[in-house]
């Protein structure tokens, strides 16, 4: 028996998972936990120190409880872009800026403003790498000056388990601006953008999803309680990966994952600029295909948000308020949220976008406004479709998965929103299973990543819209959309007494 190990490094903690290359059955898996800081408002941190240390809890159980078996490769998917700021040795020079941190929104302004043919229409992401360096450059010099590494969490993490410095094709492609066809850096963009020290700072070797990078060192080994015959194969960005495992590679196939965000991927056999969509990007997973990627930043993270910290219920209460919810027809509050609690991602490219709840009235209680919240998530996936659709992308299948499969009216909100039967999975183990088709790839088990890929796919329950739900929304989403044009240019006004202060102590 061959077996997988992989590494899923998500937002709240890291899952390990061990699989059978020929069954494709998951023998055991384990997880470990690790805390993200919120030092002022739109930060948010991580300690990589804290990845190896969960990294290292979590592989021992797996392998305690697995019997100890033989590992022949390991893949890690992470956040992306989690940005690193490390010394010559490895070592973290301040935490991690976490793939949700929005502080680097003057910065994605300005790469808008330049011109270069590797650079994304509209300008980069504030999440993504380039602006977070740029802001690392401005804000922390020293802390800039002194990194002689600038690189993702996956990129840090491989180091760590094999002492080298390599780059995933996936994220260089997706959110460095890297020329996948000619096989370089923009450093002429970099040196636009003020920072030319940057290309020197990323890994100089960029692999693809699926390639070789280097056994695992001595210390890494012990450390997992592997081998160090362990070969650790090239991984990516956690929801890119889960393409793989979901077998939406062909035109019109979407892969959507709901969670803390939501992601939405895409890929076509040739170019088609869609606008407010990011992408195209040539070869970034599978070579010979154009990706494109869609997104909401806040979704199951402002549902939490609603009832954990605004109503103080348990786990138990918020389910109670899920059943509560679900009683009421879409629209029925009179209740218009928008969902940029923490911007948005597309189509509107906005970091500094805010969230608005309108029509509240006295007789609203927190079932209504957790059904309109739960309706605006909808209608911001419904609004991404929107926009391929208007570029002539027909959507004709869907796979799904994520956590909001724990909450049925989510996601039955957004099947009904989007108009699009979802092939729901089961599990949420999509990224795990994308990993191990990327370490049988590495071993040789198949001659592409693409043959992988159709090999891992993994079938889903299929969920049907309601035509009369979808009929609303269709009208909802018009006012959605008109609210979003009208709030927008108040609530990306910060307010003066807010700038640059820090968050009270807890």
């Amino acid at each position: 028996m061959t077996l997988l190990l992989g590494l899923d490094f998500g937002t709240g903690g890291v899952r390990a998972g061990l699989y059978d290359l020929h069954s494709h059955k998951l023998v055991q898996v384990a997880e470990a936990p690790y805390a993200t800081s919120y030092p002022e408002l739109g930060w948010a941190e991580q300690d990589p120190d804290q990845w190896w240390s969960a990294l290292g809890s979590a592989c021992r159980q797996l392998m305690a409880a697995a019997g100890h078996p033989a590992v022949a490769a390991v893949c890690v998917a992470t956040t992306a872009s989690t940005v690193v700021a490390a010394g010559a040795d490895g070592r973290p020079l301040r935490p991690a800026l976490l793939w949700m941190d929005c502080r680097a929104g003057a910065e994605s302004t300005r790469t808008a403003q330049t011109a270069h043919p590797m650079m994304n229409p509209g300008g980069d992401a504030v999440e993504w790498l380039v602006p977070k360096a740029m802001w690392l450059a401005r804000h922390e010099p020293q802390v800039y000056a002194a990194a002689a590494h600038i690189c993702e969490a996956v990129d840090w993490l491989n180091f760590k388990l094999t002492g080298r410095w390599v780059a995933s094709r996936l994220n260089a492609s997706c959110k460095w601006n890297y020329d996948t066809q000619r096989q370089r850096f923009p450093v002429e963009l970099y040196e636009q953008l003020g920072i030319p020290e940057l290309a020197d700072k990323l890994p100089p070797e960029v692999i693809a999803v699926g390639g070789r990078i280097a056994p695992l060192s001595g210390d890494a080994a012990n450390h997992l309680g592997l081998t160090r015959d362990t070969l650790v194969a090239q991984g990516g960005i956690d929801a890119h990966m889960a393409m793989l495992s979901a077998g939406t590679t062909g035109a019109g196939e979407l892969l959507f994952i709901g969670g803390t965000s939501v992601v939405q991927l895409m890929h076509t056999p040739e170019r088609i600029d869609v606008p407010g969509i990011w992408g195209p990007y040539p070869d970034a997973l599978l070579d010979g295909h154009w990706l494109m990627e869609g997104g909401q930043v806040s979704a199951g993270s402002i549902l939490n948000w609603l009832a954990q910290k605004m109503f103080g219920l348990d786990a138990a209460g918020h389910q109670q308020l899920i059943q509560r919810a679900m009683a009421l027809k879409p629209g029925a509050t009179g209740l218009l949220v928008l969902d940029y609690w923490m911007g948005n991602r597309t189509p509107y490219r906005a970091p500094d976008m805010r969230g608005a709840i309108m029509g509240l009235s006295l007789n609203h209680d927190r079932h209504d406004l957790y059904r309109a919240s739960v309706e605006a998530i909808a209608l911001g996936s419904a609004n991404i479709f929107h926009t391929w659709r208007a570029q002539g992308i027909e959507i004709t299948r869907v796979v799904a998965a994520g956590g909001f499969q724990n909450n049925p009216l989510w996601l039955q909100a957004t099947v009904d929103a989007t108009g699009v039967p979802f092939e729901m999975v089961a599990h949420d183990n999509l990224t795990l299973i994308g990993t191990a088709a990327a370490a049988a790839c590495a071993l040789g088990e198949f001659a592409t990543l693409q043959e992988a890929a159709t090999d891992f796919t993994t079938v889903g329950k299929l969920i049907e819209p309601d035509p009369h739900a979808h009929d609303c929304y269709v009208e909802l989403l018009g006012r959605y959309r008109d609210a979003t044009q009208s709030v927008a240019p108040i609530s990306c006004r910060p307010a003066p007494s807010s700038v640059g202060t820090r968050r009270p102590a807890a």
